[in-house]
């Protein structure tokens, strides 16, 4: 009852234009808390071991949903674990590669980990450009672009070795899934791998009987899909949906339930694209 009754009210505050509103007011009763002060206020003082500048707390949010300086970075560094992890199992070698792709790299939680990897040319876009140009700015290290709502990307045919995709696939419909798969198989070279976070069978408790029905049909459960885009528009399907439908001829390589170690509980793909 609790869970129906939430579900309506976010519902209703979405479709009032106040959602993002009573969002942010959560977030600065976080940030009111005396260990949020005090560590921020030690990054923003001593800095990052990385040498790399922090986001301003406004941007922070925007990607992590939170100003906590320290969870923001706690999952940057999950995230960019679970990627190299996942490389390792499938015998893969990120030093090896020519460029890598952090599609939705929003102001760089997981990209910064990747400044280290000499030789590699590090891209990343987002749909943001508020975050983008903050990136292109201090993330020096890497390239950075700004993209649409729909495909294409700016970059040429066959160009990533690797592209990843945290929580991105996460907020769109079924069309625009079809069609970033498509612009993923064609910015990745043959035999190029894309990694991507999707919310599987640990959100099953928070959906509604009949979204638990289709979701359990291998159905795509998809809430206010008008938002494509943004964190408000949700979606979740089952490792039979992706396997039989959102890959689209992709091999999956990987798999791992709730393996998105900065995305918790998502889960994590690993997927081979072998040509046109």
């Amino acid at each position: 009852m609790a869970t129906t009754f939430k579900r309506k009210l976010v519902g209703t505050l979405t479709d009032m234009g106040l959602i993002e509103v009573v969002n942010e007011t959560r977030g600065l009763a976080t940030l009111a808390a005396p260990r949020v002060l005090i560590g921020n206020a030690r990054y923003r003082l001593r800095g990052v071991t990385d040498g790399l500048p922090i986001p301003p707390s406004r941007l922070i949010y925007l990607v992590a949903g939170t100003y906590d300086i320290d969870w923001f970075l706690t999952l940057g560094r999950r995230g960019h674990k679970a990627i190299c992890e996942a490389l390792e199992r499938n015998g893969l070698d990120a030093t090896k590669f020519d460029a890598i792709l952090d599609f939705g790299c929003g102001c760089g939680r997981v990209t910064r980990h990747f400044s280290k990897l000499d030789g590699v040319e590090i891209h990343g876009c987002d749909y943001n450009g508020r975050l983008v140009n903050w990136c292109a700015k201090s993330l020096t290290f890497a390239d950075f672009s700004t993209n649409q709502l729909a495909p294409p990307l700016p970059y040429p045919d066959n160009k990533f070795d690797l592209a990843y995709a945290l929580s991105v696939f996460t907020h769109w419909g079924q069309d625009f899934q079809f069609a970033w798969i498509d612009e993923m198989r064609r910015v990745i070279k043959p035999g190029g791998h894309l990694l991507m976070t999707t919310h599987g069978e640990s959100y099953l408790p928070g959906l509604s009987s009949e979204e638990r029905d289709s979701f359990n049909d291998d159905q795509l459960v998809v809430r206010r899909a008008h938002l494509a885009g943004k964190n408000i528009c949700t979606t979740f399907y089952s490792e039979k949906y992706v396997r039989g439908h959102l890959t689209r001829g992709c091999e999956v390589v990987d798999f791992v339930p709730q393996g998105a170690k900065g995305n918790p509980t998502q889960d994590l793909y690993l997927l081979r694209f072998d040509g046109p």
